[in-house]
């Protein structure tokens, strides 16, 4: 069975699947699409993506797809830990601009669920850390976009001071959110 808790943004979950553990080691159904459904959970996967960052410190994202082409996430951590981050980017929501976090590790064996409509970034709190994520929509580089780890007005609270971060050029010089129309509308 599935243990979920959610975050203070509606829609994000912090998601533990059961470990049957013996003396081998364990097993764990880490997503079923017919117990997530029972769960309230029905989101249609259609891909796997698969990340490995060398050194602590590591900062992915914050990114986002922009319609048509946005994504829900499901993330976890298979090697090592993570800071993991959900930005709310729905113009018109109560919370727009609103961050939560969660710790996502291997040993905890905690995986969390990020909705269409938020933006999406990990700092690694270990060397050689491994993340593993579905999401209900295919890569298109014409919809891949990014929003600064470090805008002010979001306010992340890194464990990790900014000096010692690793980033792509990408995500070091992505716009801050009050410079762009991330085209998703709180309902």
């Amino acid at each position: 069975m599935l243990e979920i808790r959610a975050l203070d943004l509606d829609g994000v979950l912090e998601i533990r699947p059961k470990q049957i553990a013996d003396d081998r080691g364990f097993f764990s159904e880490v997503w079923n699409r017919e117990q997530w459904r029972q769960a309230g959970i029905d989101i249609d996967f259609v891909q796997d993506n698969h990340s490995y960052s060398k050194e602590r410190g590591v900062v992915r994202g914050l990114h986002y797809q922009a319609l048509p082409m946005a994504q829900a996430k499901l993330v976890r951590v298979t090697r090592g830990a993570v800071f993991d981050v959900a930005v709310d980017i729905r113009q018109g929501s109560p919370t727009f601009g609103i961050w939560v976090s969660a710790i996502l590790s291997a040993e905890r064996w905690n995986q969390l669920l990020v909705p269409a409509g938020f933006a999406h970034g990990f700092l690694t709190l270990e060397e050689n850390c491994e993340v593993q994520y579905k999401v209900s929509s295919p890569f298109s580089a014409e919809h891949d976009r990014a929003i600064r780890f470090d805008d002010p007005e979001i306010g992340i609270d890194w464990p990790i001071a900014v000096a010692e971060l690793f980033l792509s050029d990408k995500d070091r010089t992505a716009p801050l959110l009050a410079d762009v129309q991330t085209g998703f509308v709180f309902p």
